[in-house]
């Protein structure tokens, strides 16, 4: 990709507008008409339901889970590995709805490229320890893969970078145009976002950590691992996707990061119930984060999308 905002030398851009045609270019490839109607109407489902995606959904799911750690659910209702599933599939629904549009055969490839990392990587640290540490999941997350690893890994694993990728667009606006500048501020990103949800899900019994670790049961080595995945999926992305596509869908879809805001009350929530100060302190500030962009469902402060300034 270029190191500016337009496209990368040589790469077509989608032309006209959302209603502009029966089709339309992404990447030099023709969009039809029932791949918009699709994404139009998922879009419609997202725009109409944003709260209780974002806040209702993550909010139940932090009670359910609390509850299904402190044994005051029943057995087929505590840790329900199809509702956990179930469960993050819904809050996925908005980040989904605003990157499909952009899924064209370069972005596709990434995917999958990085979906082939992902479990092998998930799966060499079930088994050697390498990179992340010795760890075990106790709790199954959907269906296992080879009884180890959640096939449902890319859905965990992927919107924790895309995620901090928007949301370093969002923050860091022209800057973000040097890759020195924006790749090592979303790796940064993913692992703050890590600093969050390890801790809360080892207080849940979600995976475990042999021999515990430091920073609230979680080893180092935990840390390292995620510099390396965050890095190779950083990359991945950036090499995927148009960024200037990226940019004009983040800037036109105000509920592009309502997942990070559903992070937010879901891990906060379970972080804060198990006393863990710091990653509730973490998560606070990504709440305070997506405030100041105005990346709420309610108008709790007039301002001006970071997007958009100068």
């Amino acid at each position: 990709m270029g190191d500016g905002d337009g496209s990368a030398a040589g790469r077509p851009t989608r032309s006209g507008g959302p209603d502009g045609g029966p089709d339309r270019a992404v990447d030099g490839e023709r969009t039809p008409s029932g791949r918009r109607a699709i994404e139009a109407r998922l879009d419609a489902l997202v725009r109409e339901n944003r709260f209780t995606i974002a806040v209702v959904f993550p909010a139940v799911g932090a009670v359910l889970l609390v509850a299904s750690a402190e044994g005051l659910l029943p057995a087929p209702l505590a840790f329900n590995p199809y509702l956990v599933l179930l469960g993050v599939l819904v809050m996925r629904l908005p980040l989904i709805a605003g990157a499909a549009p952009l899924v064209d055969r370069r972005a596709a490839a990434a995917l999958l490229a990085l979906t082939a990392y992902a479990y092998g990587i998930e799966y060499a640290g079930v088994r050697t320890g390498l990179p992340y540490g010795e760890f075990e999941y106790v709790v199954d997350l959907g269906p296992m893969l080879a009884g180890a690893v959640p096939i449902a890994l890319p859905v965990f694993f992927f919107p924790l970078v895309l995620n901090s990728y928007l949301l370093c667009l969002l923050v860091l606006g022209e800057r973000s145009a040097s890759p020195l500048v924006r790749l090592p501020a979303v790796v940064g990103s993913v692992l703050a976002m890590d600093l969050v949800l390890d801790p809360g899900a080892v207080a849940l019994t979600f995976w475990a950590y042999d021999g515990g670790g430091a920073y609230y049961g979680v080893p180092l080595s935990n840390y390292l691992g995620w510099v390396l995945s965050a890095t190779v999926a950083a990359v991945a992305f950036d090499r995927g996707f148009d960024r200037a596509g990226l940019r004009r869908r983040l800037r036109d879809c105000e509920f592009m990061l309502d997942d990070l805001v559903s992070f937010v009350v879901l891990w906060g929530a379970v972080n804060a119930y198990f006393g863990n100060v710091l990653p509730t302190v973490i998560a606070g500030a990504f709440g305070a984060g997506l405030l100041y962009a105005d990346r709420f469902d309610f108008a709790v402060r007039p301002t001006v999308p970071l997007v958009d300034r100068r």
